[in-house]
């Protein structure tokens, strides 16, 4: 009797277990399902804001022009602002920024204060050493994270882009009006490009012009396969024409080109890697280097030659990075 109750009981604990695996399997699952089939534009409308929330949420990355800074200031601002947009983190540029400014002053003080409290002394060549430590650690390092997510991805709408052409064709094809066929791409399009036509989509219901919506969403992204695409509207507007035909060549292009492109990418793969690892490279031995022996760095930048060498060596790097650049930019 005893066996058979404990047969009974381990069985019902094997059926419990098994049952609430099951649900909490297909409970993931089914959210899993639901998050991708469902962008970020259409989560809003479904957590019922309102469609200026949405279109200001969904701009509040947008770059700034900036007119009145040097260029000096003005380009590397825009490239952290392109970058930070593209990255589409849920913060916007200026709480970043902020918090970027906010980790470089906290290293910086807590070096400083280490300084203070050992016996190093505080001479120009060690200040020098610890703010552009700081820089490093508080913006070199989650600018590098940024640009690696910004990246991905582009890269995931440059994908994207001849999919959502072939679905805006068959929506033309199929009798649909352009502001039709263009939700339709706000519905059935997942991130980033389902969210992207989707503020295209509001711009236009509040009075924008098709061709200035999408050449603001071909800025954003920095896209000429965008760009081609606004233009071959722009010419269908002016002179007529099949615009389904239109954009189904203009599909047929953009996937060559892309094919073109990946060939290319795969050709100098490794110019593009050395590349990479010399930029990446020698911030990480730098902060590392510092974080495991300090005294290595700080004994040097006692000397006084220390500020002359350091400046001519990030003068070199930064002349290394910009030539390393144009090497692996290519264009096709």
């Amino acid at each position: 009797m005893d066996t058979v109750i404990r047969i009974g009981v381990l069985l019902a604990i094997f059926a419990s277990v098994f049952i609430v695996s099951q649900l909490v399997l297909n409970f993931s699952w089914s959210r899993t399902a639901h998050t991708r089939a469902v962008n970020k534009r259409l989560s809003f409308v479904k957590r019922g804001l309102e469609r200026e929330q949405i279109v200001a949420m969904l701009r509040k990355n947008q770059p700034k022009e900036m007119r009145g800074v040097p260029a000096i200031f003005r380009v590397p601002a825009l490239a952290l602002q392109r970058t930070i947009a593209a990255a589409g983190v849920p913060f916007s540029i200026v709480q970043i920024q902020f918090a970027m400014s906010i980790a470089t002053l906290t290293v910086l003080a807590i070096i400083l204060l280490t300084i203070a409290t050992s016996d190093i002394p505080a001479t120009p060549g060690v200040l020098l050493l610890s703010a552009v430590l700081s820089l490093c650690i508080g913006f070199m390092l989650p600018f590098m994270l940024l640009s690696m997510i910004a990246t991905r991805r582009r890269r995931r709408v440059e994908q994207q882009f001849p999919i959502a052409l072939d679905v805006f064709v068959r929506a033309l094809r199929a009798g649909h009006p352009i502001a039709s066929a263009l939700n339709i791409l706000t519905v059935e399009m997942e991130d980033p490009i389902g969210s992207e036509f989707g503020l295209v989509s509001d711009e236009i219901s509040y009075g924008a012009e098709l061709t200035e919506a999408l050449s603001e969403m071909a800025e954003r992204w920095d896209l000429d396969d965008i760009r081609m695409f606004v233009v071959s509207l722009t010419v269908q507007n002016e002179t007529g024409g099949n615009l389904a035909e239109i954009l189904q060549n203009l599909s047929v292009v953009i996937r060559a080109r892309a094919s073109l492109y990946l060939k290319v990418r795969a050709l100098s793969s490794e110019g593009r890697m050395t590349g990479y690892l010399l930029t990446a490279l020698p911030i990480f031995a730098f902060v590392g280097m510092f974080l495991v022996n300090p005294e290595f760095y700080l004994s040097v930048a006692q000397e006084s030659a220390f500020i002359t060498g350091f400046i001519l060596l990030m003068v070199m790097y930064l002349l290394g990075f910009l030539m390393i650049r144009k090497l692996v930019d290519l264009k096709v």
